[in-house]
This record gives structure tokens, C-alpha cells and sequence, in this order.
């Protein structure tokens, strides 16, 4: 693949091996900070899946990592920290070098305008496959990217081999943004385990004894960061309007983030939701926790493709998303989920209503979304799509023999 207008190095060879790659690739995987968000949960999913005799994976956070989630079984000693936490600006270039010295990588896959960087590390230090992806939306980034950063994406993706995106809508926006080719952008979807995320009656009965939900209680959910671009307050404010039409309902939020206390003081506040909404922290092992809910709701403002959304239609739950991003090309509008626009509690609380008063409904909804999960968005298919992109660029650079 043709790069940018920059001058290449030679990187036929990788500068710190000696001749022939003889056992498997080194992939080095750089994100802005390691926890329990989307994309570094589908980081996790990537450093798993992958076939270990192909592929030796390490993480790379350019600034927080959760200290307890480094040290658990599958991280533990794979993680690098390029910067500081809880900091302003940095400049990391030379520190992501560095990094990239002492592990040696044949491929640097980064995610994200938070680890951009590590593209132009990566060219620097004569690694000899650069990846970069784009995975979802900021607050900034909605109504365009300012002509500085636009010019800077532009830069940074000439420095990779390729550029992909998680959805269409990322790439379109991306080649727009970036005025980069479209040839030049690939579109490779998440993809989820679809024996872990899966429904299961005994685990349902656990999950709600867990909650103490009533029986015959409908539990909404939603499971995400909680950052004012997820929206969950709008999922608030249509639950508050079930209550007043006397509909029997829990809430379940599901995340950890900047808005948590606010929501939880929103929660407090409200005489419809005071011992209604139950909020738990992130976890590994969500998979359990979607199973104690009847309908799953992602109110988000953007999106670029949610892990979370494939998660809940894989688990056998009737799926409500907003319009936007991804959303439209993983939910079939009318059969495996409905869709309405950002911030209408309104359309939002009249689809509630219908799935609620309607359990045949929620049963086809939730049949139909995780056929399309299973038959669209396998995890196993996601790693092929990977193993395939890794594979022949190591090939094209003579780190594998050519198929």
C-alpha cells in the first residue's frame, strides 16, 4: 500500500530483529489509558482471541492505567506506560520510542486521536508495520475537527500502512475530516463473543436476586462510560415518565466515569427514581449483568461502533439506540431494535411503552437481535479480519512468507 507524501524508511526489516522473524509477531497495541471503557475492552477481546503461536501481544497506555485491571492474570507483565496520569499536554514522542526499543515491535496498532502519536513513533523507529483505527466519537469532535488536528490526522496517517475504521460512518467522516482517500480507510467491525454474551435463565435468576428486582419488574439498562456524549440523563428522564404512567420498571446503569455523581445526585433528587435505579461499577465479567435486564437502552449523542450494543443483542436483549454512527448499520430498525433521535425522551419513552406493554414484541426484538449478533458481529469473525490484516502486512514486509 502506497504511504503519504513522507519519505519512508527502509522497514523491510525490523531495526531490533536480526534477520528472519522465527517465532511469532510482536504487536504492541497503543490506547490513551487502560480500563474498562469500549475500546480497551475491545483491546482485551483482540489480545485474547488472537492465536498466541502467531501473535505475541503487549499494551501500551499513553497515560492512566487501572492498577487492579493491570494486575490481573492477562495483563500482568504485558503493559507499558508511556506518560503520566491525571496530566495536561505531554509530548511523548521519544517516550513512545523509547517503549518501542525495549519490546521490539514488528507491528504498532494504535486507536484513536488520544494515541496518535505512536504512528509517527513508530515511522521514527523504523517499525516495520504501522496500523492506526478509529473507534468512536468526543464531544469536540461533532461539530467537526478544527483545521489544526485535521491537518495533524492527515500527517499521522500517512506515516501508517493502513488506516481502519469500526463502521462506515467513522469512515466517511474520518476520510472527510482527515481529506484522506477512501481507498486508504477499511472499515473492519467489532465483533463479540457470542458464547459469553449469550442468554441463560439460570444466570438471569442470579443476576436479579442480585439486585433484589422484583419478578414482575420490567429492568432497563444501559452499560457505558459515564460521560455527558453517553447520555445516560435521558434515559432518566424517560424512566421518570414510565413511573408516572404507573409502569412497573428498574433502572440499571451499568459504568464508572465524570458524570456518575452527578446522575447518582439526579437519581437522589427525583421522587420517581429514589429506590428505582440501581448503579454498578464497570466489570469484566458484564456478561452476567446484562442478563438481569428485560430491554437495553444505548442513549448516546455519538457513537462509532458500540461494543455494548453488540454485547446486549448477543445476550438476547430488546435493543433501543440512537440514530446515530454505527447504531443504523448493527440494529435492523423494526427487527432487531428500534432507533430514535438523540435526547428525545419523548420517541424514547413512547418506545419503552410499547416494549414494555408488549412482552411478544420484546421476545422477537430480542430473538432477532441475537440472530443478527451471531450471524453478523461473531468475535470469531472480527479475528479473522485481524489475523488477515496483521498477517499480510507482515508479509508485504517480509517479516512472513508471502500466500
Amino acid at each position: 500500500m502506497e504511504r503519504g507524501a513522507f519519505p519512508s524508511p527502509d522497514r523491510s526489516i525490523p531495526c531490533t530483529a536480526s534477520g528472519s522473524n522465527a517465532g511469532p509477531l510482536r504487536v504492541l497495541h497503543v490506547i490513551n489509558s487502560l480500563g474498562l471503557g469500549g475500546t480497551e475492552r475491545g483491546v482485551l477481546k483482540v489480545m485474547e482471541g488472537l492465536d498466541p503461536r502467531l501473535f505475541d501481544q503487549k499494551i501500551c497506555a499513553i497515560r492512566g492505567i487501572d492498577r487492579q485491571l493491570v494486575a490481573s492474570p492477562p495483563l500482568h507483565g504485558r503493559v507499558f506506560q508511556a506518560g503520566q496520569e491525571n496530566s495536561g499536554f505531554q509530548f511523548l514522542l521519544f517516550r513512545l520510542a523509547q517503549v518501542f526499543r525495549t519490546y521490539k515491535p514488528h507491528i504498532v496498532h494504535s486507536r484513536n486521536w488520544g494515541a496518535i502519536e505512536a504512528t509517527a513513533a513508530g515511522w521514527l523507529t523504523r517499525v516495520p508495520v504501522i496500523i492506526h483505527s478509529e473507534h468512536g466519537y468526543e464531544l469536540d469532535m461533532l461539530s467537526g475537527l478544527p483545521f489544526r488536528r485535521r491537518l495533524l490526522r492527515r500527517t499521522f496517517y500517512s506515516f501508517c500502512d493502513t488506516v481502519f475504521a469500526v463502521s462506515r460512518e467513522l469512515q466517511d467522516y474520518h476520510r472527510k475530516q482527515g481529506w484522506f482517500p477512501a481507498e486508504r480507510i477499511q472499515v473492519i467491525p467489532n465483533g463479540v463473543d457470542t458464547r459469553v454474551f449469550a442468554p441463560s435463565l439460570k444466570t438471569r435468576q442470579r443476576a436479579r436476586d442480585r439486585f433484589n428486582f422484583p419478578a414482575e419488574s420490567i429492568v432497563l439498562g444501559t452499560v457505558g462510560r459515564m460521560v455527558r456524549i453517553k447520555d445516560q440523563r435521558t434515559l432518566l428522564h424517560a424512566a421518570e415518565q414510565l413511573v408516572q404512567c404507573n409502569l412497573n420498571i428498574r433502572v440499571l446503569l451499568v459504568g464508572g466515569g465524570s458524570e456518575l455523581e452527578q446522575l447518582r445526585s439526579y437519581v437522589r433528587a427525583s421522587p420517581f427514581l429514589e429506590r428505582r435505579v440501581t448503579f454498578v461499577e464497570p466489570s469484566l465479567h458484564v456478561s452476567d449483568i446484562f442478563q438481569a435486564m428485560d430491554i437495553f437502552i444505548l442513549p448516546s449523542i455519538s457513537e462509532g461502533m458500540s461494543n455494548t450494543l453488540l454485547e446486549a443483542m448477543s445476550s438476547g436483549l430488546a435493543c433501543l439506540a440512537t440514530a446515530v454512527g454505527g447504531n443504523p448499520e448493527i440494529i435492523e430498525e423494526g427487527r432487531s431494535g428500534f432507533l430514535f433521535a438523540p435526547a428525545n425522551v419523548t420517541k424514547l419513552s413512547e418506545l419503552l411503552k410499547m416494549l414494555i406493554r408488549q412482552s411478544d414484541l420484546r421476545k422477537q426484538l430480542a430473538t432477532a437481535a441475537r440472530d443478527r449478533a451471531v450471524a453478523c458481529f461473531s468475535l470469531d469473525r472480527m479475528m479473522q479480519d485481524y489475523t488477515k490484516l496483521y498477517s499480510e502486512l507482515a508479509a508485504r514486509h517480509g517479516l512472513l512468507p508471502r500466500s
